[in-house]
């Protein structure tokens, strides 16, 4: 990459409805992205969630380790589309060469589609990454029930 090439790595959140602290698999998720992460980046922490301590990002913003990087919380967002849609909107904004997007192995599949769709055009390339394989039954059925409608969320990524 060169010197002058913005690259955005994007945390996308995950919370239970009620959680109090940040839960384990977006904790994992922030881990990751703070191995990859370097003093040039813009850290983008996205997620409304529904945590009732604060936002995801808010949860993660407090839990971020890395001082040396530039951290932007990304509060307004409660789904996988809006976190797309939200990061390629900041991603074009910041004149980003690259975007890496930071998820769950079970969820990678569907952001990765979200994200291309976003960005589509854009010029912005795109790498999306994965904690470590797991394999959580709630969370998987949940993005099987995600993959029925994905059509409309595609519809819905791909609105300006």
């Amino acid at each position: 990459m060169a010197a002058d090439a913005t690259r955005v790595v994007a945390v996308l959140g995950y919370s239970r409805r009620g959680d109090s602290v940040i839960h384990d698999i977006c904790l994992q998720r922030l881990r990751r992205a703070e191995d990859i992460s370097q003093p040039s980046d813009a850290v983008v922490l996205s997620g409304r969630g529904r945590a009732r301590a604060g936002s995801e990002a808010a949860l993660m913003a407090a839990a971020w380790r890395d001082d040396t990087v530039s951290v932007v919380p990304e509060t307004e967002s409660r789904s996988t589309v809006g976190n797309a849609r939200a990061i390629a909107r900041y991603a074009v904004e910041v004149g980003a060469d690259e975007v890496v997007v930071i998820t769950s192995s079970w969820h990678r599949p569907r952001a990765s589609l979200l994200f291309r769709a976003t960005l589509r055009g854009s010029g912005v390339r795109l790498r999306v990454l994965a904690t470590e394989r797991t394999w959580p039954l709630g969370p998987v059925l949940r993005e099987v029930a995600c993959f029925v409608v994905l059509p409309i969320q595609l519809a819905r990524a791909l609105q300006r």
